[in-house]
């Protein structure tokens, strides 16, 4: 503690024992600082350990495997597949930093050579439309948005290789304060780069003040081993710097360019034979030249000698030298390229517009990164995946990769493009396409559960759980000697499907023909079962034979409450284009239960005629009314039966009218079309349409 003088002790003692709050000016004279010479203090500031110790009340989150795509196509020679996350983000990277669950154990942490993130870089007090209007809405603000990025970077920095690379895309406007955050998280000096890019073309919407059309993007080392590949991201020479050269005639004399040359000429430029180092084997007086204290020449004595012989060096003034004395022949640096710089112009511009998603970034920005930071085979993480970008670039680069992010629309998003990405552009070569598949990856949900813990619960309790979960009423009865657990309130029987009695087996087509053999003529137009989400082989929520639907009640192990450590943080899903890119930090979160609804499909229209979410919070279930609860809505106009493929993100607030009903209008559909329906909790509802385009 800092000397206080007895005034100010008295002054002190006065306000304790009146419990008044001391003054902020005395905060550093009662707790010095114990840190570096400087860093960025703000309220909620947390201590490195305390996060790593999850005293922030975020956990690790184990991680389920929704599906595999392309999983018999190629793969990686150790069997690594690729992986879509849907989940928060921290709880993801805690997931990794903890290395214990089952399916990244000691496959991830260490090992991870490049992280690339490009966060929101906005707070709600930052951006306004043109007329006022919010146009950026996210939950994060000021001081809370540094510490929101500070826990997250300081998570990455664990499970980064020890020659790994992390780089943060931002903008004017956040970028001092995370500066300063990352230095003090990775060291100052292991602070490699800022690289300026250059987002978008000049515009004369600035009138008080300079355009903006740059983002800022900071480049961090974990340790002084990172790895730089500086000879796989060579440019072009630009035309300013071919004026600079001259040319050497075939008698090797220096002269002025000239065009065209004459015979037998090449253009030359010489550069520095010196540079800084100080290997004593490489400082000497050479031909007259002293070096300047911290520099040394580019060889020894002896290699200099032997270079002036063989043209490699070429002095002016012979014998006497200089310090430029380097032969670089223009002919030679074409081949080799120019060393990139950091002001970064030459890789395209942010993507926007119809059906691409907001912020989306140029495939050439990402793949001078990888390429610079990674070999073959590395892992790129992205924990704020959008657009998927980093995962596609590194896919055509034949890298392994890892996405994340917490919005339902960038997890169809990124699907979608993986499972095109052979229809996608390739990165050399203009107009020319990718045309290889991608490879195999997951998609992958996390959240707070215990499969085993679940799985292990004696058969009598499990029922009693899964009936309680999804609001069954237990009432026992067969149906031609098919057993039915329950009643739901809409009135329609409840079948559990016993795993345990069928460990080879799922709920698919063959099992759902025979049931429908057996009791199809003596239920309704609707049965209820209720199985574990992995063993359900459909990807919509209901299947129809003959007039019967069978709805699946997925047991979402993810968020089941009884299996809980954390209480539930509710986060939301964006109900407009302009929220997407929100933050939100999450603690336990995941399909609690699927939304009921109604719908109709009719010349190319859905209407929406009953939508109802739900919610559990701490005590009790909380019903969301309406369409109050409807996100958005994602379609696939084409849907081929097997994979989804987003055509179309429909968001609440562009499909519900003044009258508070929701259509969706749909072009050039085919013969089946697939609805998506997200509440704003993430938690979905999915369904299959056949049109008259079809053969039904």
């Amino acid at each position: 503690m800092t000397d206080l003088s007895q005034r100010e002790k008295d002054f002190l003692i006065e306000k304790l024992q009146k419990d008044e709050q001391l003054p902020d000016d005395f905060k550093y004279k009662l707790f010095p600082t114990k840190h570096k010479e400087y860093e960025l203090v703000y309220a909620g500031k947390m201590r490195k350990e305390d996060i790593l110790a999850d005293e922030d009340g975020v956990t690790a989150a184990p991680l389920q495997i929704e599906r595999t795509y392309n999983g018999n196509r190629e793969s990686f020679a150790d069997g690594w597949k690729n992986m879509i996350v849907f989940g928060d983000n921290l709880q993801f990277l805690k997931t990794i930093y903890k290395n214990e669950d089952p399916l990244i154990k000691n496959k991830v942490k260490d090992r991870v050579k490049l992280i690339y993130i490009d966060p929101p870089f906005a707070t709600e007090s930052d951006f306004n439309g043109s007329e006022g209007q919010k146009a950026y809405s996210d939950k994060t603000k000021d001081s809370e948005f540094v510490e929101f990025i500070r826990k997250r970077l300081i998570v990455a920095k664990e499970i980064l290789h020890k020659e790994g690379v992390i780089i943060i895309h931002l903008d004017y406007k956040k970028v001092h304060y995370i500066k300063t955050v990352a230095d003090e998280i990775f060291g100052e000096n292991n602070f490699k780069n800022e690289i300026i890019w250059q987002r978008s073309d000049p515009h004369n919407d600035a009138k008080k003040k300079f355009g903006n059309i740059h983002d800022t993007i900071l480049i961090y080392s974990k340790s002084e081993y990172f790895k730089y590949n500086w000879e796989d991201i060579t440019i072009d020479l630009s035309d300013a710097a071919v004026k600079e050269y001259s040319y050497m005639s075939h008698h090797g004399e220096i002269k002025k360019a000239i065009s065209p040359l004459p015979e037998g000429a090449r253009y030359v430029k010489l550069e520095r034979a010196s540079w800084k180092g100080n290997n004593p084997d490489k400082i000497f007086e050479w031909r007259g030249v002293k070096l300047k204290p911290g520099l040394q020449w580019m060889g020894t004595y002896d290699e200099m000698e032997s270079w002036l012989d063989d043209g490699t060096l070429f002095l002016p003034k012979f014998p006497k030298g200089a310090q430029r004395c380097k032969v670089m022949f223009l002919d030679k640096r074409q081949d080799e390229g120019q060393v990139v710089q950091d002001i970064w112009q030459d890789v395209g511009r942010m993507k926007g517009g119809k059906g691409l998603y907001p912020t989306q970034k140029p495939e050439g920005l990402l793949e001078r990164f990888i390429l610079a930071f990674t070999d073959e085979n590395d892992i790129v993480l992205d924990f704020f995946m959008g657009s998927g970008t980093t995962c596609a670039v590194s896919e055509k680069l034949n890298r392994k990769w890892i996405g994340c992010d917490i919005g339902k629309y960038s997890f169809f998003t990124v699907q979608k493009r993986m499972l095109t990405i052979q229809e996608s552009k390739n990165l050399k070569g203009k107009n020319k396409l990718y045309k290889k598949p991608s490879k195999a990856f997951h998609t992958i949900n996390t959240g707070i559960y215990d499969i085993e813990k679940l799985f292990n619960l004696k058969h009598n309790e499990y029922e009693n759980f899964v009936l309680d979960l999804f609001e069954v009423t237990p009432k026992s009865k067969k149906i031609s000697g098919i057993e039915f657990q329950g009643e739901r309130k809409d009135g329609y029987d409840v079948l559990i499907w016993k795993y345990w009695e069928h460990k080879d087996a799922a709920v698919d087509e063959d099992y759902l023909l025979i049931l429908h053999k057996n009791i199809g003529k003596k239920v309704g137009d609707r049965i209820y079962l209720i199985a574990p989400a992995n063993s359900v082989q459909f990807i919509d929520d209901y299947y129809e034979i003959g007039n019967v639907r069978y709805y699946f009640l997925k047991v979402p192990y993810q968020i089941i409450q009884e299996l809980h450590k954390e209480k539930f943080k509710k986060f939301r899903q964006p109900k407009s284009s302009n929220n997407v890119n929100s933050l939100e930090n999450a603690v336990g979160f995941h399909f609690i239960r699927q939304p009921e609804v109604k719908s109709l499909f009719k010349d190319g229209v859905i209407f929406i005629e009953q939508f109802k979410a739900y919610y559990p919070d701490e005590e009790t279930l909380e019903d969301i009314p309406g369409l109050e609860a409807l996100a958005m809505v994602v379609v696939d106009k084409n849907y081929n039966g097997n994979e989804f493929l987003m055509s179309d993100v429909f968001f609440a607030t562009d499909i519900i009218d003044e009258k508070g009903q929701a259509h969706i209008s749909i072009e050039n559909y085919g013969a089946k079309v697939s609805a998506v329906y997200i509440d704003i909790y993430g938690n979905e509802f999915r369904e299959v349409f056949t049109t008259k385009n079809g053969k039904g």
